[in-house]
């Protein structure tokens, strides 16, 4: 009884404290203890004390007794049926039996009234005596278990010194199958208790309810037979006579299994009803055998289907692969790759969990990625050195991809959107010459590929395919910039330690870039960081005055020509308003306007003296130019 009033069903996580009364009201985590089955041993430690003689709901002692109790219900369960069907049983060594089992259900009254119990309106714990025991006392299920335990016949014999053989006593003891509600709280509790695996406990909650129903139902058909008038005139009597003086067993025997062959409905027709009674009692537990037989088959299918659905959507999934690969006479190298990547996403369904991922808040999600993947983050080589505030909002909305052997996470020549740091596992960087494959090296756990692309904003200069299982994050170049854009120190630091990584690259895989050693060799560390932090569009030439703080260092040629000098303009070679079809032609801005003058000779064929923009306007400081403008040569 005190589980069911302590037991509550709010999710609402809270704190405690003491009112100025000094009465001690003290909240829990009002979450089920089933959930949380840990959760019992901290209501029940010393340091969470309640009041003096109150027991705590979630007490592991506590909850340990209500398990025994739950074993007694079980005795109580079976023996009421039986008590009522056999009168010799109900007065013989059954009685002292059932007297020891109602004394443990009178213990666990005594002990309700000092459980305490959770107010459902404040959600906190409530141990005032006074209050305990007029909630319980004022609930009807404190009679329903006072009825429910008292031993009546007991009570009987002891104040009349006879013992009553009649069938009142054998109705007051169905009372006890009222305790039948504490094992359906506890299969409620595993059920939701993850320890234990939810479809056996299914499995064998079905196997009891259908145990009941037998045995129940074959005692009531015994009972009937033994009032009728004509013992031969019954279904049992009509095959054994004098079966009243015959063994208790057989005739338990008889009974249960008349009632699993009409249950199973199999009916040999060896035993069959014979009386008006017994077909009406028959005609009622058919039909309630109509229901039990949909409710079991309905939930053993649920089961068996639940835990197979995955492996019959996995099995459709690849059937559809192989048969769009059949059509389209794909090779048998990207087929396999399809195969694979399809059976991998299912394998690691379990590890990503992103349905269970969405349901939680924002918070929360961040906090499980900063620990899955802070570490691997900060130990990559281009974050080494940056601000916790930029590491901590990089890791925030990264989410584990993964990559079975031998699949291309990137092609060669491919438009760069994303770059990739490795979690676990290892990736072979490999380029394509005269229709060969070639090894240039080996990637593994906080290696990163990809950015080479997504930095400079060119295809893709090498495929990186999957060596074995890997596990891999994904940072979106856009992403990337939000992030970085604000931050100049950081940007440095990135670009630094950039740098550094392409001047160790290996000899091979430094042949293969060529632009680097045409665009970059002849510029000192700063002025290559301000190309390529201009490249990915992270900060501007102008606006930096970390950059131009700078420039009195880089040996007589300033940043901002550096800067020009990597912009493309469109030269023309007639007025801005004149109607022409020409083009234009797509040149790189020199560093002055005399070498401007000087190309748009070369490529347009006319000598000019003065540059204006769209708008008329005069250019005389190349500074003031943007990518792509349109500048007309007079």
């Amino acid at each position: 009884m005190g589980e069911a009033l302590s037991e509550t069903r709010s999710p609402m996580p809270l704190l405690y404290r003491r009112n100025s009364s000094g009465e001690v009201l003290k909240n829990i985590a009002s979450v089920s203890s089933s959930l949380l089955p840990a959760f019992g041993t901290l209501v029940g430690d010393d340091s969470l004390s309640l009041n003096k003689y109150v027991i705590a709901p979630y007490d592991r002692r506590y909850r340990w007794w209500q398990t025994f109790l739950v074993l007694l219900v079980i005795y109580s369960a079976w023996s009421s049926p039986f008590e009522l069907a056999f009168k010799k049983a109900a007065t013989g060594s059954l009685m002292f039996i059932d007297l020891v089992v109602d004394l443990f259900f009178a213990i666990d009254i005594i002990l309700t009234f000092f459980v305490a119990y959770l107010d459902k309106s404040t959600y906190l714990l409530v141990d005032d005596h006074k209050k305990i025991a007029t909630r319980y006392v004022t609930h009807m299920m404190f009679p329903m278990d006072v009825a429910s335990t008292l031993p009546f016949q007991y009570i009987y014999r002891l104040f009349t010194g006879k013992l009553h053989h009649g069938q009142i006593f054998g109705f007051l003891n169905l009372l006890r199958l009222w305790r039948l509600r504490r094992v359906s709280k506890l299969f409620s509790r595993l059920e939701k208790d993850t320890r234990f695996s939810y479809f056996w406990t299914r499995y064998i909650k079905l196997i009891c309810v259908t145990l009941f129903a037998v045995h129940s139902a074959g005692c009531f058909y015994y009972w009937i037979a033994t009032h009728h008038r004509h013992m031969e005139d019954t279904w049992i009597g009509s095959i054994i006579q004098d079966f009243e003086d015959r063994s208790i067993w057989l005739g338990y025997t008889y009974s249960l299994y008349w009632s699993i062959v009409t249950l199973t409905t199999v009916g040999y027709g060896d035993l069959h009803a014979v009386n008006t009674g017994e077909k009406v009692f028959s005609i009622f537990y058919m039909l309630f055998n109509i229901g039990l037989t949909s409710y079991l088959i309905g939930n053993m299918t649920n089961l068996i289907v639940h835990s197979a659905v995955r492996t019959f959507v996995m099995r459709d999934s690849i059937n559809e692969i192989l048969r769009y690969a059949s059509k389209n006479r794909l090779p048998e190298g990207l087929k396999q790759q399809m195969l694979a990547h399809m059976q991998l996403k299912f394998k690691t369904a379990e590890l990503q969990q992103e349905e269970v991922l969405e349901d939680l808040p924002k918070a929360i999600r961040s906090s499980i990625s900063q620990h899955l993947f802070k570490k691997t983050v900060e130990k990559t080589y281009i974050f080494k050195g940056v601000s916790e505030d930029l590491s901590s909002q990089l890791v925030t909305d990264l989410k584990a991809e993964y990559f079975p052997p031998k699949v291309e996470v990137i092609l060669q020549n491919e438009i760069p959107t994303d770059f990739y740091i490795i979690v676990s596992g290892s990736m072979e960087v490999l380029t394509h010459r005269n229709g060969m494959e070639h090894v240039l090296t080996t990637l593994g756990p906080m290696d990163m590929l990809g950015e080479i692309g997504v930095f400079f904003n060119i295809p893709q200069p090498f495929t990186v395919r999957s060596k074995k299982l890997s596990q891999v994050v994904r940072i979106s170049h856009h992403h990337f910039k939000e992030l970085v854009q604000p931050l100049n120190r950081d940007g440095k630091t990135i670009m630094s330690n950039f740098l550094q990584y392409l001047k160790n690259l290996k000899k091979e895989v430094q042949d293969e870039i060529t632009f680097l050693t045409d665009h970059l060799c002849e510029l000192n560390m700063d002025v290559r960081m301000l190309v390529i932090l201009h490249l990915l569009e992270m900060t501007t030439f102008e606006g930096s005055e970390t950059w131009n703080n700078d420039q009195e260092n880089n040996q007589g040629r300033g940043i901002n020509n550096a800067a020009s000098g990597s912009l493309r303009v469109i030269i023309h070679a007639h007025k801005p308003d004149e109607e022409t079809t020409d083009p234009g032609n797509l040149v790189q801005l020199p560093e002055s306007v005399q070498e401007l003058l000087d190309l748009a000779e070369k490529k347009l064929g006319k000598r000019g003296s003065v540059i204006v923009m769209e708008d008329g306007s005069q250019v005389e400081d190349l500074d003031a130019l943007r990518d792509n403008d349109h500048l007309f040569i007079l």
